[in-house]
């Protein structure tokens, strides 16, 4: 049997991927560096063997499914090359095993992966389905029916791809050190328009969404009038959200989600929509929001005392409004303690002041230093420039995180994209010790 080796296995779509492949029955193992990152769990729960990097861990028979973070003078990928191994990219890959199967890719500057995760759990109570989640959880099954991908546009990765369906949750600028404004974005969406091959499901709500041209049916879902799909009589509480859907000016079903703020509402009116075009009853998809527990890192719950901590991704500031309503939603008499890193120093230049105007929608904020990324330089940018620009927030080292207990049975949203859940698990850690004394 082929041996799949993936050169950056702990990948937050190469680990789901290598999963995908082991539960189907392939000789999976891989590659990466040994500090340990959340995304090597489930492959570590598998069996999955992960090696340190080492050119001499590539063999003539092997495939070598390379992550897209690595260039072609990696070494396992120069000795692949002498050696006359076949390398397939990440994106290619995936783009070839999609083919299979009734594809569904779901996209977008924000939301994907809370989607995505939606998308499969609802799907999988229909028919069998297998799934990549950027959070690092893939499964996969012989006799799916469908296949879900997270699809990021990050390079246009996604371009590799040719799904059935596509899911397009919003456009934003981001990811400055490669899209160069809004208008790059939106054409690199527009290429991936050309690619789908039944039908795009887009939120309707989002002026750019509107302007998307394809040659197959477009179907918007939002709370606008003008969508075929619309939310109605939305109700919010602190145990979920409840929602009429009108399709075209029709009602079609009441639904109920155990998730808060308006993007989890808009999420589930994507699911239903592709639902609804699958002909899957509105009763199977009611079932499986009910016992929906979420994707890691998007609205992530920890109680410890009286003390409620959230771990979430959101990384960009129109992510960390959406953070903010949700935890303002479920908890209307807390306060709200934001605890953010920033993740790159280009994004965290690009949007210095729409970082600090979203973050003041929280009680008190702290920050901690820039997490940079290996593809970018440092530059002269410094945390201190963020905090100058929002008044009363504080800077925050891991060994003084016990300073956090001041603020009592507040909620504790720990934000950013880098290796921010060190100060969660550092605050854990302090306040365990605390209910032990």
């Amino acid at each position: 049997m082929t041996v799949l080796h993936f050169t950056g296995i702990k990948g937050s779509g190469m680990s789901p991927l290598a999963q995908i492949m082991h539960d189907m029955g392939k000789h999976v193992q891989g590659s990466d560096i040994g500090q340990h990152f959340f995304t090597e769990d489930r492959l570590r729960d598998r069996g999955i063997t992960i090696l340190p990097f080492d050119a001499n861990n590539i063999k003539t028979d092997m495939t070598i499914v390379a992550g897209n973070a690595f260039g072609d003078d990696h070494p396992e990928l120069v000795k692949a090359r002498e050696l006359g191994a076949t390398i397939i990219r990440y994106h290619q890959f995936l783009g070839d095993l999609m083919k299979q199967y009734v594809s569904v890719a779901i996209t977008g500057a924000h939301g994907k992966t809370s989607t995505t995760g939606l998308m499969a759990h609802v799907l999988e109570g229909y028919k069998p389905v297998s799934y990549l989640i950027g959070d690092g959880t893939g499964v996969g099954q012989a006799d799916s029916h469908f296949f879900v991908a997270e699809a990021c546009e990050y390079r246009r990765h996604f371009l590799a791809y040719h799904p059935d369906y596509a899911i397009m949750t919003n456009i934003d600028y981001d990811h400055p050190d490669y899209f160069t404004g809004i208008d790059d974005v939106f054409k690199a969406f527009e290429e991936m328009a050309q690619q789908v091959k039944k039908c795009i499901i887009a939120c309707g709500d989002d002026e750019h969404l509107q302007q998307i041209q394809a040659p197959i049916p477009v179907v918007y879902y939002g709370f606008g009038e003008e969508n075929d799909f619309q939310a109605r009589n939305v109700v919010k509480t602190t145990a979920g959200t409840t929602f009429d859907v009108v399709i075209r000016n029709e009602f079609f079903h009441t639904f109920t989600i155990p998730m808060f703020g308006d993007h989890a509402t808009l999420n589930a009116l994507a699911v239903i929509s592709l639902c609804h075009y699958e002909n899957i009853p509105a009763d199977i998809i009611q079932q499986q929001f009910e016992d929906f527990e979420g994707v890691k890192r998007r609205f992530t719950q920890t109680s410890i005392g009286d003390r409620i901590l959230i771990d979430d991704y959101a990384h960009h500031p129109t992510e960390i409004r959406a953070t903010l309503q949700s935890a303002r939603q479920k908890y209307p008499e807390r306060e709200l303690i934001a605890i953010f890193q920033p993740h790159t120093f280009t994004r965290t230049q690009t949007f210095l002041q729409e970082f600090a105007d979203c973050l003041t929608e929280a009680d008190h904020v702290y920050l901690c230093d820039i997490f940079g990324s290996a593809r970018e330089k440092a530059g002269t940018l410094k945390i201190q420039d963020l905090a100058e620009k929002i008044d009363g927030s504080r800077l925050l080292v891991l060994d003084e995180v016990g300073s956090l207990r001041q603020h009592g049975n507040a909620v504790y949203l720990f934000m950013g994209a880098g290796d921010v859940t060190k100060f969660q698990e550092a605050f854990e850690n302090e306040l365990n010790a605390g209910e032990t004394v």
